[in-house]
Parts: C-alpha cells; sequence; structure tokens
C-alpha cells in the first residue's frame, strides 16, 4: 500500500510515498480502506517535530479520516466490515495518509449518512474539537455571551454554529471577506480583526474561544466577566491563576471518541451543521496540502486527500 510518510523532521519536502505492507489491526483497532484524509495545522506540527504529541520515524502523517472498515482487531464488537465510518486514527494523531490505515476503534464512528467521504474526512478533529470548547470547558449554557476567535477557520466555524444553535448570543473575529459567511453560520456580531480592535466593539462575555493565541489571547482576558472563562487550543503559556482575578483559562487537548463523534453525525444527518470542504488533492501531493497549510493558495475550507474511489 501507499502512504506518505517522513524519515525526518523538516519543511514539506520531506514529505515522500513509500510502498509498506498492509497493516494487521491488533486488540481494539480497525483497519480501514481510507478513502479521504483530512489535512490540518497538527499535521504540520508532527511534521515539524513542534507537536505536544512525540512519535518516533519514520511515520505516517495524518489523523483525521474517513473511509471503510477492512478488518477489525480482537475485541471490536460494534463494527463489521464494510461498514462506512469516520474519524481519528490514535492518540498520538499520525497514520491516517496512506491507502490503509489503523485506527483506535474507540476513535471512529459510522459516517454521517448525508455527507460524502471527502467531506466527512473533514470534519473529525476540528468538529470535536469545537465541541470540547464550548460543553466540556465552558459549560455554556443558553443566554451567555461568547466571543470566537478565528471564526472563519475550521475549529471556529463549528464553535460558531454550535453556540448559535446553543442559544448563545456569538461575537466573533474574522476578516472582512470571510464576514458574510461567518454570518451565515449565525454569528450576531462580526468584527474585522484587520482594521478593528475586537475589544471596542465586544462587551464583557462569559466566554472566549481562543483559535489564535498571541496578542488576541491577551487581549481578550480585558472582557471576559467575573467567573468567566477563557479556553483555549493554542499551545502557548497561558497566564497563572493568580494574574487572572475571578476569571479562568484553560488548554486542553482534543479526545476524539466514538461518542462525541455520533452526536456531530447525528447534528450533520439532521442538517444542523455544515462542512466546508476547499482544495482537494491525491495521496500523492501530500507534499503540496502541506504547502498550502503554510500559505500556498488553495480554496477555502479544510484541505483534503482523496486517496481511494470510495471517495
Amino acid at each position: 500500500m501507499k502512504a506518505a510518510r517522513i524519515h525526518r523532521f523538516g519543511p514539506a519536502d520531506v514529505i515522500v510515498i513509500d510502498e509498506l505492507p498492509r497493516p494487521v489491526p491488533p486488540t481494539g483497532q480497525v483497519l480501514l480502506r481510507v478513502a479521504s484524509a483530512g489535512v490540518g495545522p497538527w499535521d504540520a506540527l508532527i511534521r515539524e517535530k513542534k507537536s505536544v504529541v512525540d512519535s518516533p520515524l519514520p511515520l505516517t502523517l495524518g489523523s483525521d479520516v474517513s473511509g471503510a472498515i477492512e478488518a477489525v482487531g480482537a475485541g471490536v464488537t460494534q463494527f463489521k466490515i464494510g461498514d462506512a465510518v469516520y474519524g481519528a486514527t490514535n492518540p498520538e494523531f499520525i497514520g491516517a495518509y496512506a491507502e490503509f490505515a489503523l485506527a483506535s476503534a474507540t476513535m471512529v464512528a459510522r459516517k454521517p449518512s448525508s455527507l460524502s467521504f471527502n467531506e466527512a474526512a473533514s470534519v473529525p478533529v476540528v468538529a470535536v474539537t469545537a465541541s470540547q470548547m464550548l460543553y466540556d470547558y465552558a459549560k455554556a449554557k443558553p443566554g451567555q455571551t461568547v466571543l470566537i476567535h478565528g471564526a472563519a477557520g475550521s475549529v471556529g466555524a463549528y464553535a460558531v454554529q454550535l453556540a448559535s444553535q446553543a442559544g448563545l448570543h456569538v461575537f466573533a473575529t474574522a476578516s472582512s471577506q470571510d464576514t458574510p459567511y461567518v454570518q451565515s453560520l449565525g454569528a450576531k456580531t462580526v468584527i474585522d480583526y484587520k482594521n478593528d480592535r475586537f475589544e471596542n466593539v465586544v462587551p464583557n462575555v462569559d466566554i472566549v474561544l481562543d483559535t489564535v493565541g498571541g496578542d488576541t489571547r491577551t487581549r481578550s482576558l480585558r472582557i471576559i466577566k467575573p467567573s468567566g472563562i477563557l479556553v483555549s487550543v493554542v499551545s502557548e503559556p497561558l497566564p497563572r491563576a493568580n494574574e487572572l482575578g475571578n476569571i479562568r483559562a484553560v488548554f486542553f487537548l482534543v479526545e476524539v471518541t466514538t461518542e462525541r463523534l455520533d452526536q456531530i453525525a447525528k447534528l450533520f444527518d439532521r442538517g444542523k451543521l455544515v462542512t466546508r470542504v476547499g482544495t482537494v488533492l491525491p495521496l500523492e501531493q501530500a507534499r503540496t496540502a502541506h504547502e498550502m497549510l503554510a500559505g500556498a493558495p488553495h480554496k477555502p475550507g479544510k484541505i483534503v486527500l482523496s486517496i481511494s474511489d470510495l471517495a
């Protein structure tokens, strides 16, 4: 089978296509015939050895995946051969850029019937991240106010949709060209982060969801209500508790589970969520996909590798 791998850490040109034997699923895992693999910024961090997740070389990149069950390991009873599934490969976030991939049975779920394989592969990590930010950590409630940074990005777009549907008043930051898109997802007020300072527009809020970090996060701390919370997925040092007063700030690593994926699949199939796939490339162009992550031109939305004719 073909797989996009790295034998050393570095820029996009370290990615090569290797021929490997098809793996056999061990206990608790499934073997997927991969239809599509999502390409995310965390894949680039792993490639550059900048990720908090550390795996030895050589390694196959990729975590977001959709496909069909090819084989099941011992102890796996919830799936059968041929089931169409989506999810993430494993806690190490590797292995998806391949014609066949192993995945933990507890990190995949049946694919939303309303989504294509390419669309499904664009969803898992970012949608679960947004859900965990809003519900597991912020404990969001109807009637609260939330500011979502990077609202046109993959995580931010799901956060806007989930927050709006949960009855929160949504403020968001995005570029002016993305404002109509973010408004269509449910944001009430969109601030052009290039030209306006959000703290001059947004009143004090209950929750800030941060996908940007840096100065944006620092400034956000000033507009959070007492007992409010900032939830970040950007792994920079957070302020210490004694510097925050009566607010909280947390950083977390996403935990993709079958249960969370099932809930997200239901929302898609009920028409409550939409996804946005950008550029779609074949596996052989995984290097090009990573150049796009670094800023090379591509269509708006999640970059996806279409790997087999299932897609």
